[in-house]
């Protein structure tokens, strides 16, 4: 081979080479493969959590309100999904307007500016998004369990899409959007423990007072319809979690691996802990205590799942458990009626979590910088609460007055799957 033709042959590998690196280089600059790969298993993950939830609920409530029950959880997939498109992402990582109660961006109105942005993180805001989306989906959903066999279903429906524009988005763009207040405070909830848990269990608390018990409680016994379900479901969440928890760190790396490893540690202290002060107090230890304690751990978990390591894991799903079942013996005393506990487990293991978390971070801090960590969290829980508890009410009046809200006596008592759905669970017509 002459020169010119050995100088041609460098020249086009040289070429060919250096067009092979720029189109990876590029690539690898924009989308990281590996990093999008988790957060689309994480997104499906969390979407998984809402047909556990279905279950968890559904196999709790009488046998007549099985498919009322879960239809809560499966209408919030719809509708809160279509809103989130809309609206609802705009509104909670959109830039701060009116004072920076939520925030907006016209680009994130439908979804329709973001069709070829890819975030800092690597990944493209879509996947973003559509993971924030399950986030807003579940979150009114757990908000059902607190009056549970008694809401109508045109009432539910209309209340969800109204607390979620008004309750969540806020909530989710104070504590989650760079310029959110509470995020610029320093505020720390990896994963939902004040946005999701506390808002939900808290307003789950207003409606379950301001809707009454149901009737005939509590000197009716309603049992459960299939804890075999319950179960299934509670199983379901937990698998779940590991993308509502670890997919949150919006990477694929050792943060990923803290989160995930934090939230099984916290899961199965809280299981084990309810199993023994349940077989203390009672002499046995039951299917729904353990699942139970299993979701009282994850909760807490949740908003710290980034921050604690395992040791501080396990004191989270046994504080939780703990102080979630003396929730719930109180709740009888004080006589409201939370048909499936979701204030006892979601509002109060919001709260321990994300107050015990300021003391059990990782890493070596002082005591100052600790109770300064603590304040910054009691003022977010604070505010959670009480504007998730003030927006809920004004809510819940709108919504009976425009629609209903309450079941008929007669309604209540033919069930909410005949009365709304005109089916049966179960495919039996007498059912109790």
């Amino acid at each position: 081979m002459n020169t010119f033709k050995r100088k041609t042959v460098l020249v086009t590998v040289l070429l060919l080479l250096f067009s092979a690196a720029s189109i990876s280089g590029s690539e690898g600059a924009e989308v990281d493969t590996g990093i999008t790969s988790w957060m689309l298993t994480s997104t499906a993950l969390v979407l998984l959590m809402i047909p556990g939830l279905a279950m968890f609920y559904g196999g709790l409530v009488r046998t007549k309100n099985v498919m009322g029950t879960m239809m809560h959880s499966f209408t919030a997939m719809g509708v809160m999904a279509v809103l989130w498109v809309v609206i609802g992402y705009a509104m909670s990582f959109g830039e701060n307007i009116l004072g920076g109660w939520f925030g907006w961006n016209k680009d994130y109105f439908l979804l329709k500016g973001i069709d070829e942005t890819i975030m800092d993180a690597k990944v493209p805001e879509y996947v973003f998004s559509m993971f924030q989306g399950k986030f807003a989906i579940i979150t009114p959903a757990l908000i059902a369990g607190a009056f549970a066999e008694r809401v109508t279903f045109k009432g539910y429906v209309l209340f969800i899409a109204l607390w979620g524009m008004i309750v969540y988005n806020p909530l989710c763009h104070w504590v989650w959007a760079g310029d959110g207040f509470l995020y610029q405070l320093g505020a720390i909830d990896f994963a939902g423990g004040t946005v999701v848990h506390i808002s939900a269990g808290i307003s789950g608390l207003v409606a379950a007072i301001y809707l009454g018990a149901r009737r005939g409680h509590p000197s009716t016994a309603m049992p459960p319809s299939n804890l075999t379900m319950t179960m299934m479901g509670a199983g379901l969440l937990w698998v779940g979690w590991f993308g509502f928890n670890a997919g949150s760190s919006v990477s694929s790396g050792l943060l990923t691996t803290q989160a995930l490893t934090a939230t099984q540690t916290a899961a199965a202290a809280g299981a084990i802990a309810w199993m023994i002060i349940e077989g203390i107090h009672h002499g046995k230890s039951t299917a729904l205590g353990f699942a139970s304690g299993i979701l009282a751990g994850l909760v807490a978990v949740t908003p710290a799942a980034g921050v604690v390591q395992p040791w501080g894991a396990l004191i989270l799903g046994t504080a939780a458990a703990s102080v979630c079942y003396l929730a719930i013996i109180l709740k009888d005393k004080l006589g409201y009626d939370d048909s499936l506990d979701a204030f006892g487990i979601h509002g109060i293991g919001g709260i321990v979590g994300a107050l015990l978390l300021a003391f059990l971070m990782r890493g070596s801090h002082t005591v100052p910088e600790i109770f300064s960590q603590f304040g910054v969290q009691v003022l977010a829980v604070g505010i959670a609460i009480a504007y998730a508890a003030f927006v809920t009410f004004i809510l819940l009046v709108i919504v009976n007055k425009l629609v209903g809200l309450r079941s008929s006596v007669r309604e209540e008592m033919q069930g909410l799957d005949a009365s709304y759905h005109g089916e049966h669970g179960y495919g039996m017509v007498n059912v109790s």
